[in-house]
């Protein structure tokens, strides 16, 4: 089939490598002049190590990333542990893969120019009507193209494509790639919090393009109605307020000398209820989107592209063939949006009862039998085996060469 595929993230790159490899004829429509990811660092999970997997970028993955084997945050001032998340409380060799977005993106992109997939940019989409026994891709300076048998939209969270739906989060995050400080965990994702109104990270993600030493992503937590406050308020004034919170974290804000080192990140939770029309599939975060609490958008857009695929060799007729990818990606995404919508208030609100109850009720139990696996598997995603429907395994047959290679290690680590 002749394909389009609007946008050019990690699940349209990854649905163009999946479908090129599947024999389709692929385009893909960018909107900048040149392909560029947006975001900070993020955690390759098992599951979407698994589609990469698929796709031959497994091991590129992990040499370039930094291994996680922990989440980890306290409440301040009581110091109480309330979240404590181990990969080992699995069977098997599973882990997470700490990475900067554009580290990934670059991986995919790679392999999309390497596989002679046509990348079209300067192309804003704002529409996709039906015509001529397919469909076509309108653009913002009135041309068109197609028609195709087949548009893939993975213009994300504000797509032109799809019917508005969902809402803002007030919460959002300030982020920024800093070297790598001394003092911190290689292998974990430690936080901080004030309540839920207050909160900071720090996560290993190797050493990104355009660098030559280990890299932190760095968060601060942020309403969004407040950011024109906070650039008011000047740089010296918020690392105040993250030095009483995480006095740790003074070497890393050392590195901080301007604001737009700091980039704001906006979140929307949304679900959108007819996923397929006609010759028209939403995938990733077109079709759902939530907060980053639980660390599953760019693995949910993995296993999104990996589920198109494996539907349309399944399935001839191209709206039967969509229908089916919808089917073996809807459990799953309906729980870890349920999820999202249940935690996301925990850590990031105004709330003062669910932060007293997380430090004082959740924090104590979940270090009881059987809470510690059922929460490494929540952060795996492998809740609702995902993997199983799409003929995949989970990470544990792949060695991790950053789990022995020093090389890998950030530096200052103990």
């Amino acid at each position: 089939m002749l394909i389009a595929i609007a946008g050019c993230g990690i699940a349209g790159l990854a649905s163009a490598l999946l479908l090129a490899r599947e024999g389709h004829r692929i385009v893909m429509f960018e909107r900048f002049e040149t392909p560029r990811p947006l975001g900070s660092g993020l955690i390759i999970q098992p599951t979407g190590l698994a589609v990469l997997r698929q796709m031959g970028l497994d091991r590129a993955t992990i040499a370039a990333g930094s291994r996680i084997d922990r989440l980890f945050g306290k409440a301040i001032p009581s110091g109480k542990t309330v979240l404590d998340v181990r990969y080992a409380a699995l069977k098997g060799d599973e882990h997470g893969i700490g990475i900067h977005r554009a580290t990934l993106f670059a991986l995919l992109y790679d392999a999309a120019r390497a596989a002679g997939i046509t990348i079209e940019t300067g192309r804003t989409v704002i529409d996709a009507p039906v015509q001529d026994g397919g469909r076509r891709l309108a653009f913002g300076d009135g041309r068109s193209d197609g028609p195709f048998d087949l548009i893939i939209d993975t213009l994300g969270t504000y797509s032109p494509l799809a019917p508005p739906t969902g809402r803002e989060l007030a919460y959002g995050a300030l982020w920024a790639s800093l070297p790598w400080p001394d003092g911190f965990d290689g292998h974990a994702l430690e936080q901080r919090y004030v309540r839920s109104n207050k909160m900071a990270g720090v996560l290993p993600i190797g050493t990104p393009p355009g660098t030559n030493t280990p890299q932190a992503a760095f968060f601060w937590s942020l309403r969004a109605d407040r950011l024109q406050a906070w650039r008011d308020g000047g740089l010296e004034r918020w690392k105040d307020d993250v030095r009483d919170l995480w006095p740790e974290t003074s070497g890393l804000l050392e590195t901080i000398t301007a604001p737009d080192q700091l980039t704001f990140a906006r979140y929307a939770h949304r679900t959108l209820m007819q996923p397929v029309t006609d010759r028209l599939i939403h995938i990733g975060d077109s079709w759902h989107s939530t907060s980053p609490q639980l660390g599953q958008g760019a693995n949910m857009a993995l296993l999104d592209a990996c589920a198109l695929a494996t539907a349309l060799r399944r399935h001839r007729n191209v709206n039967e063939a969509t229908a089916a990818a919808i089917a073996l990606r809807h459990r799953h995404v309906q729980i870890y949006q349920a999820m999202s919508l249940l935690f996301t208030p925990v850590y990031q609100s105004d709330s003062t009862i669910l932060p007293f109850l997380r430090d004082w009720v959740a924090g104590p139990l979940s270090r009881l039998w059987p809470a510690p696996a059922l929460l490494a598997t929540i952060v795996t995603g492998l809740i609702g085996a995902p993997l199983r429907a799409l003929d995949l395994q989970a990470s544990r047959s792949t060695a991790s060469p950053s789990s022995s290679s020093s090389s890998s290690r950030p530096a200052g680590m103990a």
